[in-house]
């Protein structure tokens, strides 16, 4: 309501100015965000007059109001009278509505990378994406600084100043055998998904499995409400996105257990759903990450689980990004068809072939 307050009084002021003083007003309401009857009566005593030179105080504003809920709901007019289509049958088929942010701003279409080109094809789209999906990231992240190790919750980092990301050993080396491989698995915020069947698909018994609950996940996660998502959209009014976020959060947690272990021992980086875009693109910015392991991903930014960067379907999808990871290694499960086809046409192009393995679950 300040903010409200703060607008209004400027209006006032220079409407003021040109003797309009009275041409704007603002009605204050105790209660919740609703159409209450006192809003209403003075927002129809405001347009009568200064519409019908009409100023009497309005007292029947119930009058035409949707009564009842359910299935005594009562219309003063019946919806179908008010819509333009009846019926959905209606709708053209042709219409726009639904997909006119495709036509203001035109889908990118990735041509694959000529023979021998692959290095200046990458660096291009990689230079572009930075400089209007992940401006804000410097030349290379900072691994995470340790804040505390409980026992019960695991290590507790700071990837960025304020942000807190908790890692926890999932599995250890309890043979006699070396780690060959350390494994980040990466959580979701909205998907209950089992990390332990995660391991059991794609680990190996001589990996040593952490799990990354990255900002807004698992104990940091925030109250969501759909609308309006309020953290979701104060990310964007700063030029970011919470996803962008995390792909941060991954990079810096994999460049801290990168600090911790043998340099020898190469660290992979594993999502299922989402969390395997957010891999993809913490490889993406991080060389040090040596492979990534993707677990059903989405195929395309269009698909609503995929994670949200700002204009990134003008610079590349999906596919391109997973084809970037080249040469290093990159294991796909449980998908298939024209999307692994581009991923692999790409890869040849790069010279790495072997190092792409796709598993269809």
């Amino acid at each position: 309501m300040d903010a409200n307050q703060r607008v209004i009084n400027r209006l006032e002021r220079l409407y003021s100015l040109y003797g309009a003083g009275d041409f704007v007003d603002s009605v204050v309401s105790i209660g919740g965000h609703a159409y209450r009857q006192d809003i209403r009566q003075a927002a129809y005593r405001f347009i009568n007059t200064h519409l019908k030179d009409d100023p009497r105080v309005v007292s029947d504003s119930e009058v035409d109001l949707v009564m009842g809920s359910g299935s005594n709901r009562k219309h003063p007019i019946s919806p179908e009278r008010l819509r333009v289509f009846p019926e959905d049958s209606d709708i053209p088929k042709d219409e726009m509505n639904t997909t006119i942010d495709r036509h203001f701003v035109p889908l990118v279409q990735v041509e694959l990378p000529k023979k021998g080109e692959y290095e200046v094809w990458k660096a291009s789209i990689l230079a572009e994406l930075h400089r209007v999906a992940f401006r804000y990231f410097p030349e290379r992240i900072p691994p995470a600084r340790r804040l505390r190790h409980d026992e019960r919750e695991g290590i507790w980092l700071e990837s960025e100043s304020g942000i807190e990301v908790c890692l926890r050993r999932a599995t250890e080396i309890k043979s006699a055998k070396k780690t060959q491989r350390i494994v980040m698995i990466v959580r979701n915020p909205d998907i209950s998904e089992s990390f332990s069947d995660l391991v059991d698909t794609v680990c190996e018994p001589t990996d040593s499995v952490y799990v990354c609950a990255p900002r807004g996940v698992e104990e940091t996660r925030w109250t969501r409400k759909n609308p309006p998502n309020y953290v979701e959209r104060s990310h964007v009014l700063l030029g970011r996105t919470v996803d962008t976020g995390r792909v941060w959060d991954v990079v810096a947690a994999a460049r801290y257990l990168r600090d911790e272990h043998d340099e020898d021992i190469p660290i992979y980086v594993c999502g299922e759903g989402p969390a395997a875009v957010l891999a993809a693109y913490a490889a993406l910015w991080e060389m040090g990450i040596a492979g990534v392991i993707a677990v059903n991903p989405p195929l395309s930014h269009m698909d609503a689980r995929a994670p949200q960067f700002l204009n990134v379907l003008r610079i590349c999808d999906i596919p391109d990004v997973f084809g970037m990871l080249a040469p290093r290694a990159l294991a796909i499960h449980g998908c298939g068809g024209d999307v692994l086809r581009k991923v692999a046409q790409i890869y040849s192009s790069a010279g790495a072939s072997s190092r792409l393995t796709c598993k269809l679950e």
